[in-house]
This record gives structure tokens, C-alpha cells and sequence, in this order.
């Protein structure tokens, strides 16, 4: 026979795994490899040019024209925390993106034209 004390152990043992793994920053999940890739498109004006297009046409809906969002769901991509990530941050969350918080994924950009949205990024700040 199970003993009562031995089920709610297991109970609130699973309860703070689940809620540490929901709590984590999806900052802390990018993988070292993509942490560590540059933006190839780094410093050319034309990919910055580009940028600012797939920005208006991806982003501007949510973030607003100058980037500073809303202060609340929809944060400003011109903070210290946005400029203190790597290029291969960004890259990556572009492509996972994070729907919990309204950021859908943009994998399907090609891969160019996130690059391109991050050197505009980079412009900005």
C-alpha cells in the first residue's frame, strides 16, 4: 500500500518540475551553437534596407513602426534586453518564436530575411 505522505511527495515533486520547466526564459533554452552564430548580413546597408521591409511587412503590426511595442505583451525591440542578445538569439527565437507570449514562429521567412530583420534591428538600437 502506497502511503499518503509518499503520494502528495511525488504530487509537489511534480508540480515544481512542471512549473520550473513553464517558468524557464526561453532565453535559456537557445542551444550554445545558435548562441554563437554572427549575422552573416552584419554591417552590409542593403541587408539593413531589406530589413526594415520585412520588418513593416512582419513585425510592425505588433511592435509598432518604432519598434518600442506596447510596454506589455508586445515588448520593445529596441531594449537592453533585446541588445544584449546575440545575433544567434535572435535568430533562433525568430525561428521558434514563443505563442505562450504571442510571438508566433517565423521559421518559414527564409533565412536570408531574418538575418536581413536582425541587421535592421541592430540599426535601431
Amino acid at each position: 500500500m502506497i502511503r499518503p505522505s509518499l503520494v502528495v511527495l511525488h504530487i509537489a515533486l511534480a508540480s515544481a518540475l512542471a512549473f520550473g520547466a513553464v517558468s524557464a526564459s526561453h532565453w535559456e533554452r537557445i542551444p550554445v551553437k545558435d548562441h554563437a552564430r554572427s549575422n552573416p548580413l552584419s554591417g552590409q546597408p542593403e541587408a539593413v534596407a531589406a530589413g526594415a521591409l520585412v520588418f513593416r511587412e512582419h513585425c510592425q503590426q505588433c511592435h509598432q513602426a518604432n519598434a518600442q511595442g506596447d510596454g506589455h505583451k508586445r515588448p520593445s525591440l529596441r531594449s537592453q534586453a533585446i541588445r544584449s542578445l546575440s545575433d544567434g538569439d535572435l535568430e533562433w527565437f525568430l525561428r521558434q518564436g514563443d505563442l505562450r507570449h504571442g510571438m508566433p514562429s517565423w521559421s518559414s521567412l527564409p533565412r536570408a530575411q531574418r538575418w536581413q530583420l536582425i541587421a535592421y534591428l541592430r540599426s535601431i538600437q
